[in-house]
């Protein structure tokens, strides 16, 4: 997906996002704002912080071409806003979710570090150096932060509307983008933070059934190995649409959304190999 697409996708993610928040606070009418069943003890409220912070934090990087990881105990690079209705708000992990209410102030916060957001990567351009979390040296460029956020936007849109009924599946474009993703560099960047243990040879394939895509995953060791299209034997297969494929692997959904033949009880095993984090 070239940089156009993945711009023009950030923008409808970012608008789907706001529009789900502000259903799940229109619903509550002034009262708790639904939880989020898919983040456990997350709110809506939660998740409006937590996704705003993020963009700015990315928009640091992009806005001043940082070239090493920038300080996480330095909360400025967060952009958290001195209001104090924002404040009140604001997401604190170990704690009770932030019912709300959700001040305007907080939705104009998260619209506003958005649109900077898709300023810096209109104005940049895919291939910028800056400092990524990636373990491979050539995604660090501002076209990585690019797939990354419009893929975590995509993941809490999803989320977002799954506070106030049925959410809708992730576009194909960017369900198909995000899958290999995933392995290619989520999950070698999650191993080595979680210290997950060495791969046994465990064979996986996710196999896409709207469209092309086939991703054959193995663990050895320490290291991950991806193959498109591989048709040899492995331990487990599921299959899915790349939305469905795309959310389990975010552990959105359960395996008995997908299709699964071979060692099904191998398929948990993968957030064994692969933790969050």
């Amino acid at each position: 997906m070239d940089h156009i697409r993945r711009l023009a996708h950030f923008r409808n993610e970012t608008a789907a996002f706001e529009k789900a928040i502000a259903r799940a606070i229109a619903e509550a009418g002034g009262g708790p704002v639904p939880l989020v069943p898919s983040c456990p003890g997350w709110s809506a409220s939660d998740l409006l912080g937590h996704l705003g912070a993020v963009h700015r934090f990315v928009g640091r990087i992009l806005r001043d071409r940082l070239s090493e990881a920038p300080d996480h105990t330095d909360l400025t690079i967060f952009g958290i806003p001195e209001d104090p209705a924002v404040r009140a708000a604001w997401p604190k992990p170990g704690t009770e979710p932030n019912r709300g209410p959700v001040p305007d102030a907080l939705t104009e916060w998260f619209a506003q570090g958005a649109r900077q957001l898709e300023d810096h990567f209109r104005e940049l351009g895919p291939d910028v150096p800056v400092w990524t979390w990636s373990p491979d040296a050539a995604e660090h460029t501002s076209g990585f932060w690019l797939r990354m956020q419009t893929i975590e936007l995509a993941v809490h849109r999803w989320d977002a509307e799954s506070a106030t009924g049925t959410p809708g599946p992730v576009d194909a474009e960017i369900a198909a983008d995000a899958v290999p993703q995933t392995f290619e560099a989520m999950a070698p960047f999650r191993r080595a933070v979680a210290g997950a243990p060495a791969g046994a040879g465990e064979r996986y394939r996710f196999r896409r059934t709207d469209g092309p895509g086939v991703w054959t995953v193995t663990f050895s060791g320490e290291q991950v190995t991806v193959e498109h299209g591989a048709t040899d034997p492995v331990d487990v297969e599921a299959a899915g649409t790349a939305s469905d494929l795309m959310l389990f692997l975010w552990r959105r959904i359960p395996a008995t959304a997908l299709a699964v033949s071979g060692a099904a009880d191998l398929l948990p095993h993968y957030f064994t190999l692969v933790p969050p984090v």
